[in-house]
């Protein structure tokens, strides 16, 4: 193994014919700063135009999982002072994630344990997306008063029915079979054969193709376990099929089951904003025609974000004083079109403005 460059956060090396990105913050769950976004995006860089390199894999440190999401205590702390941070994070951030999507190599992320926004960034825009029996995957973004970005927004709508909805708008956590029905990972792998499969992908030759690095996946490659919340696939299609909120929970309680009160019961916790934000998103997502025009449309919501008041009480209960008690500023029939015009305006620059 020849060592590359070693960053604090993100581990850029060599194994074989495999160009590895290592991220390297294990004790904050490798959430995504700007050095690591910045570190990922200039080893893509070396990776596609070294022709040694055949493909390029992304793994997670420590025990717990590939990507928490990004640092959102950074963007709390500095927001309303410094807001030009968050929007510059973010920036760059949905740029390495439209990088991922078009990679001239295959791309292969390794979602075992957690993976979550920013980390789902990292991974499932990938070419080649394996999940674990460890692998919780969510998009939980309405739950810290934001919404479904880093490119959910073009990936939630081409899952199954209304599955992708129900995932962006509840934030629920799933396991690797949800994850690969979602359209969101494609392999299931045991968490033991990890070791295995990535000394196989080293020992590809560097003419390798995409079919290749399948093949050697398929090599030690299984059946997911079941997810028995894929039997209630009908019920969700019904119940978020409507293109509002309140139509959604009217559904919902009309259906009277227990997993329809349950999600009903999460889904009040949630920010309303967030709520009508993220299925508005969604909705133009699902008409959308690339990537890129969701992440600029996402880029124009998060600029919003910075003086949105839910997005700092949900962050402060979920990450700085962990009460997990947000106070909401708004209800639902407070979060008029006119409020939601306001996130979804672009007054700065386009993201992609000057890019190749």
């Amino acid at each position: 193994m020849e060592m590359q460059a070693t960053f604090p956060e993100v581990i850029v090396e060599r194994q074989g014919a495999i160009g590895r990105l290592r991220l390297n913050r294990p004790r904050a769950l490798n959430s995504l700063n700007r050095a690591m976004i910045r570190a990922i995006a200039a080893a893509l860089t070396e990776f596609e135009r070294d022709p040694a390199i055949a493909a390029v894999l992304v793994t997670g440190e420590g025990e717990r999982g590939l990507c928490a999401g990004g640092d959102i205590r950074m963007i709390y702390e500095s927001g309303r002072e410094r807001p030009e941070e968050g929007a510059q994070f973010w920036r760059e951030e949905f740029i390495v994630n439209s990088r991922i999507s078009a990679y001239s190599k295959p791309y292969v992320a390794i979602m075992d344990g957690i993976v979550m926004g920013g980390g789902v960034g990292v991974s499932s825009h990938g070419s080649h997306r394996i999940v674990t029996e460890r692998t919780r995957f969510a998009m939980p973004e309405t739950g810290i008063g934001y919404f479904t970005d880093v490119g959910a927004t073009w990936l939630l709508p081409r899952a199954p029915g209304e599955f992708g909805t129900y995932l962006g708008l509840t934030g629920r956590d799933i396991g690797a079979a949800a994850v690969i029905h979602a359209r969101l990972g494609d392999s299931f792998v045991p968490s033991e054969r990890i070791d295995e499969l990535v000394a196989i992908l080293a020992s590809l030759p560097a003419s390798a193709k995409a079919e290749d690095v399948s093949a050697a996946i398929r090599t030690v490659s299984a059946q997911a376990p079941a997810s028995a919340l894929l039997d209630h696939q009908p019920v969700i299609d019904r119940c978020f099929a409507s293109d509002t909120v309140e139509e959604i929970l009217g559904a919902l309680e009309n259906e009277g089951t227990d997993f329809s009160r349950e999600t009903l019961d999460l889904l009040k916790t949630r920010s309303a904003i967030s709520l009508k934000l993220t299925l508005a998103l969604l909705r133009a997502g699902r008409a959308s025609a690339s990537l890129d025009e969701c992440l600029e449309r996402e880029y124009a919501a998060t600029l919003g974000m910075l003086s949105n008041p839910d997005f700092y009480e949900g962050v402060r209960a979920a990450v700085i004083d962990k009460d997990r008690n947000p106070k909401w500023s708004v209800g639902l029939s407070q979060v008029t079109p006119a409020v939601l015009d306001r996130f979804q305006r672009n007054e700065g620059a386009p993201l992609f403005a000057g890019q190749a």
